[in-house]
Formats: structure tokens, sequence, C-alpha cells
């Protein structure tokens, strides 16, 4: 099946629908905004051990959004076949 956006970045030729493609790009978003906004709240942490933490939660969070960026540059998306044949 044909690549929508088929290109460089294709090469290992994974081939996910348009709807999967749309829910990690927001999962993305989210752990993006979610890791912006723990990273706010450490200037109201006290406790070295809680800053240890948010600051690892922070990271983890950026570490699996650049993750699923990654995975989403190696794939493709899948065209829908025509619903009716012409």
């Amino acid at each position: 099946m044909p690549f929508e956006d088929a290109g460089p970045g294709a090469r290992e030729g994974f081939e996910i629908s348009s709807r999967f493609r749309l829910l990690i790009e927001e999962r993305i978003e989210r752990l993006e905004r979610d890791a912006e906004g723990d990273e706010a709240r450490l200037a109201h942490l006290d406790n070295d051990d809680h800053i240890r933490r948010q600051r690892r939660l922070v990271a983890v969070q950026r570490a699996e959004a650049l993750r699923m960026r990654g995975f989403l540059d190696r794939s493709g998306t899948r065209i829908p076949p025509p619903l009716m044949a012409q």
C-alpha cells in the first residue's frame, strides 16, 4: 500500500493509519504540555527529594515525546483505499 508522506523519513517501512498518527501526535502534545507544567511546579517545591523526582518526571516525559516523534518521523501514513471503484 502506498504512503501519503513516503520519503526519506519512511525508510524503515512503518505504515500507520492517519487516525493512529493523530492519536500519537495528541499524546506528544500532552506529554510536552505536562512537562512544561511539571517543570513550572519546581519553583514551588522545597524538599530536595521532591525536586529530584519532579525533574526526573519532566525528563521522562520529554524523552517519551522525543521517542514518539522519532517513530512518526520513520513512519508513513497509509492512504485509505477508495470507497468506490471508478
